[in-house]
């Protein structure tokens, strides 16, 4: 019998992938950066219209930039995470669904998979 399981994705960190985490850390940090001031222009350009009241308008974009300065906070926890990991370090990466092939006899607990990556190429398939 065939059936679908969810996979471990795991990256090897060397010198290579940690500069293209922090470049991709970085590089969302920036873009939310830009979100926060683009909610403000917008936040502006409704209080002058009038048409809403300034209350509910503040509470709402202060609300959304919000949001984006805590999920900044955690790219920098995250910034700071990846400067101290040693090179090696395994990493989640993602998960992604694969089809097994089980039979009467095997292990059900045993028979869960991971697959390292290390710098973009497939290195190892792990049985857990």
């Amino acid at each position: 019998m065939k059936i679908l399981r969810t996979v471990a994705v795991k990256q090897v960190l060397t010198e290579t992938s940690r500069r293209k985490l922090l470049d991709a850390y970085l590089h969302m940090k920036a873009q939310l950066e830009k979100e926060c001031g683009q909610l403000k222009f917008e936040q502006k350009k409704l209080e002058k219209a009038g048409k809403l009241p300034p209350t509910e308008i503040k509470r709402h974009f202060e609300k959304e930039i919000l949001s984006r300065k805590e999920r900044m906070e955690q790219l920098e926890f995250q910034i700071g995470q990846l400067h101290m990991l040693p090179l090696g370090s395994e990493l989640k990466e993602s998960e992604v669904q694969a089809i097994i092939d089980i039979k009467p006899g095997d292990p059900w607990e045993d028979s869960q998979e991971e697959i390292i990556i290390r710098d973009g190429i497939i290195e190892e398939i792990r049985k857990r």
